[in-house]
């Protein structure tokens, strides 16, 4: 693994899982899911509470955002950065209220600058007494390296949240997650007149357009940038059965712009109208790095998008298990050895053969996955995930998060997405 420094541990929380808590690669740091349980010990007193009075003290949800932030600062410590050099965090919850503990510990513990953030309500986190689970990327401090806020006039930041709507570093251009709303609430515009049942385009269209147009756009141009320097968007939908109506909304204004693109269910937004969110990463004008598609030997249903290089980070599009036949991979025997829990290792494993092509093409190998995110259906088949990962990549440690959205998945019989970000020096 040239140039990548890890810090795992070889058995979390005492499972046979070794997992990998934080990577660098070159000037890159990958903080990837961490919820406040301890990674060798489990369950961490200071955030349970005291045994016969647990809400004795500071709100437990609050405990539990400041553990993980806290945590956070210390291992971007040990690689000499500091809260101050992160240029993007990613939060899930499974509920609301978790939400407004983890914004005033974040403004606390991050000060006058909080990144490009991304937060959405899921259906539950890795651990069943977990309300927060928070991944985040950082950058040694370097002259290369320095990050400028930008404000765009017609990008709002939603009250309470105090974040930076996109910042610039080194030659990429970071975009938070973008709803079709103010700073209080989505914009009358797109909401159905009374007594309608239709008119016009969904909601669901209507914002997506709106998010892409009115949001992402003038983010990038606050940046010197156009929609060609596009390399990877997340977006975020309340159901499987949304995203071929938001996909058909973004190739109509992006078709001909070659960006990766992962689409997921989720249960709940920032806004209680809004119904999608969108988060961006570009390359800016005159960077050295150049913007490159990558031809994969993938499945052609495998992806919604392509795989696109940016110098030394690959961006593939979130993988399904779909194989060459357009079927959920194992579809045929996972119901007859459910005991196997088939599904998950089967599907499991075709993800990270479809990584593996995508590490081919770009010219480096699997040890290069740096951040691996699953959106699974049910969150306690994750062992099996991870058993798949054993069986590729022996102790390696894994650089994983994983969170359960709503089901159904996009495709029947489907129990994960996988968004991976791969270092190819």
């Amino acid at each position: 693994m040239a140039d990548i420094e890890v810090r795992a541990v070889e058995h979390l929380a005492g499972t046979g899982i070794s997992y990998a808590y934080a990577v660098k690669a070159g000037p890159w740091l990958f903080l990837t899911g961490h919820e406040a349980f301890d990674f060798e010990a489990g369950p961490v007193p200071e955030v349970e509470g005291p045994a016969g009075f647990p809400s004795f003290g500071a709100p437990r949800l609050k405990r539990e955002a400041e553990y993980v932030i806290r945590r956070m600062r210390r291992v971007l410590k040990e690689f000499g950065s500091d809260l101050g050099h992160s240029v993007r965090v990613d939060q899930y919850y499974p509920m609301p209220d978790a939400v407004r503990a983890y914004q005033l510990a974040r403004h606390q513990e991050f000060g006058d600058y909080i990144p490009p953030s991304t937060s959405v309500v899921i259906e539950r986190c890795l651990g069943a007494r977990s309300h927060i689970s928070m991944s985040m990327i950082a950058v040694v401090p370097g002259k290369d390296h320095a990050i400028q806020r930008l404000y765009p006039k017609e990008v709002p930041v939603p009250v309470g949240s105090h974040f930076v709507p996109a910042i610039t570093c080194n030659d990429f251009v970071f975009v938070a997650g973008q709803m079709a709303s103010d700073e209080n609430a989505v914009d009358a515009s797109l909401r159905m007149p009374p007594g309608r049942n239709w008119g016009g385009p969904s909601a669901l269209r209507k914002q997506t357009e709106f998010v892409i147009k009115q949001r992402l756009e003038p983010a990038l141009k606050a940046a010197g940038v156009t929609w060609a320097h596009a390399l990877k968007a997340q977006i975020y939908v309340p159901s499987a059965a949304d995203i071929p109506d938001c996909l058909d909304v973004w190739f109509r204004h992006l078709g001909d712009v070659p960006c990766a693109v992962s689409i997921m269910p989720t249960k709940g937004f920032g806004f209680v109208e809004g119904i999608v969110e969108i988060n961006l990463i570009a390359l800016r004008d005159g960077a050295k790095r150049k913007k490159e598609i990558l031809k994969v030997d993938v499945p052609p249903m495998a992806a919604y998008g392509p795989c696109i290089r940016a110098g030394d980070l690959v961006f593939p599009s979130g993988l399904m298990a779909i194989g060459a036949d357009g079927a959920v991979v194992g579809a045929g025997r996972s119901s007859a050895l459910d005991g196997l829990n088939h599904a998950a290792q089967a599907q499991g494993l075709a993800v990270l053969d479809s990584a593996a092509a995508v590490c081919k093409a770009a010219g480096t190998t699997s040890a290069n996955i740096v951040r691996a995110q699953y959106f699974m259906a049910d969150a306690r088949d994750f062992p099996a995930v991870a058993l798949a990962w054993t069986s590729r990549h022996g102790k390696q440690p894994h650089p994983f998060v994983c969170v359960q959205v709503p089901a159904p998945m996009a495709a029947p019989g489907a129990v994960l997405t996988a968004d991976f970000w791969i270092y190819a020096p």
